[in-house]
């Protein structure tokens, strides 16, 4: 299932036209992640790692993964004007792998101080390294099943009681269990998890996302974001990179 990107130094799971599912270094490589010290509008952020993989010696296909924040969660077909405007950006730079767009994505929707339009918040690149291990980035998801896009396929759609919650978490921990393992990785090698809901989410962390989380002792983040698009409540992703850094906007 691992497609191999030669230019980028990794392979990545297919996932849709605006992302894929998930990518993994290529041996000799390892995945670096980098949050931006505040977030830049797309096409300013585009240009600052631009320069970041200048400096580092990379090219543009380097890049692997990326993090948005946006106004407010879309409308399925909203959804999909605006990662049409977004994949050019990857295509300018020659990134895609004959027609796949390798580059792995989590998009979701600050509750509170949102942007104004939508911004990079972080992203994740390739470097040459001798460092043992898996490093690789799962793509979010939220409570709907792989290769669908149709609004009625969410999971308890329009439903946020307790039971709901636990029932979509579930769910999109399984997502999240198939991709760690589809990359070749397994828990013990998740470094970040990350968790965006604006609704109750304790209930279940101690006994579903923490345990699932092999390496318990990094913690769990919880965003209060709303996922990219309407109807859906609940999303993950999860992140194995031994260097982490903030870079300056």
């Amino acid at each position: 299932m691992l497609i191999e990107n030669t230019k980028g130094g990794y392979s990545f799971l297919k996932g849709s036209a605006p992302y894929s599912a998930g990518v993994v270094a290529s041996p000799g490589f390892r995945i670096d992640h980098a949050r931006l010290s505040k977030p830049l509008p797309i096409a300013a952020a585009f240009e600052r790692i631009d320069a970041h993989l200048k400096v580092l010696g990379r090219p543009s296909q380097a890049l692997c993964a990326m993090e948005l924040r946006s106004p407010k969660p879309y409308t399925f077909q909203g959804f999909g004007d605006f990662n049409a405007g977004y994949v050019k950006f990857l295509e300018k730079r020659e990134i895609p792998v004959n027609g796949l767009n390798p580059v792995a994505r989590t998009n979701v929707a600050p509750e509170i101080a949102p942007p104004s339009e939508p911004v990079i918040y972080a992203f994740s690149y390739t470097v040459p390294s001798r460092q043992p291990g898996h490093s690789f980035v799962v793509a979010g998801a939220g409570e709907l099943p792989e290769g669908t896009i149709d609004p009625h396929d969410v999971i308890r759609r329009g439903e946020t009681s307790a039971d709901a919650m636990l029932e979509k978490a579930k769910f999109v921990l399984g997502l999240m269990d198939a991709r760690v393992k589809n990359l070749g990785a397994k828990w013990d090698d998740v470094t970040t998890v990350d968790v965006y809901s604006i609704h109750n989410i304790h209930p279940f962390l101690a006994s579903q996302i923490v345990p699932k989380a092999g390496n318990a002792h990094h913690g769990i983040t919880w965003h209060y974001t709303r996922p990219p698009i309407t109807s859906i409540e609940f999303e993950m992703d999860v992140r194995g990179c031994p260097n982490e850094l903030v870079i300056a906007s």
